[in-house]
């Protein structure tokens, strides 16, 4: 997992993520709701245009507790998010990888899912992920991927309020709350909501 950034602000905006995920991860473990994650392995799904926080919040917090991370998307290179400076590297497509690599799937927010649905290479990785009943994981417009993959009717999710039509013309329910999970996927809405969106996460790699 590959992280650049060509901002001084942004690179203490991403060592204030890190730390304060190693806080946040402290206080779990002392009430022991916190499972430790080694071994786990966590495939993080973007491109062009994703939210940095979206994607940074809930890796540092996941590696905090173990989990190793690794990038995927269309194809490998380097990608910059679309609300600053940051840029992340893609290390494997998700044409090199299949579900049974992963024990969990995240997918956040920006513009990147909207690139990414385009893909039909992306779309089938996710489906299979969904369909395997591996913890699958979408804030933001992270859930407009789950849409194009077919896999949310008569689920419960939630996402960021410009998304609410498409999922419920998926056919699922929609509320409008921090984090929902429903069976094996956990939504969220937007990055004040990530702090409970990555325990979810780790509760469900954890179970």
């Amino acid at each position: 997992m590959t992280i650049y950034t060509r901002s001084v602000p942004l690179l203490i905006f991403l060592l204030f993520i890190v730390f304060t995920g190693c806080q946040e991860t402290d206080g779990i473990e002392r009430e022991a709701d916190a499972p430790a994650l080694s071994g786990k392995s966590v495939a993080f799904l973007i491109t062009e245009g994703f939210h940095d926080g979206e994607t940074m919040y809930p890796m540092a917090y996941l590696i905090n507790h173990g989990a190793n991370v690794t990038v995927i998307g269309v194809e490998p290179g380097t990608y910059t998010a679309y609300n600053s400076d940051l840029t992340a590297r893609v290390e494997r497509s998700v044409r090199e990888v299949s579900p049974a690599d992963f024990d969990a799937l995240v997918i956040p927010g920006g513009h990147s899912p909207g690139n990414l649905r385009e893909h039909e290479e992306v779309i089938s990785f996710v489906r299979d992920f969904v369909d395997a009943g591996k913890p699958t994981a979408a804030i933001c417009h992270g859930p407009q991927v789950l849409v194009t993959a077919g896999v949310i009717a008569d689920r419960t999710l939630t996402g960021f309020e410009a998304v609410q039509d498409e999922i419920t013309g998926a056919g699922a329910h929609f509320e409008d709350a921090e984090v929902i999970v429903d069976g094996n996927l956990i939504t969220s809405r937007i990055p004040d909501d990530l702090p409970a969106f990555s325990k979810e996460i780790a509760r469900a790699l954890g179970n």
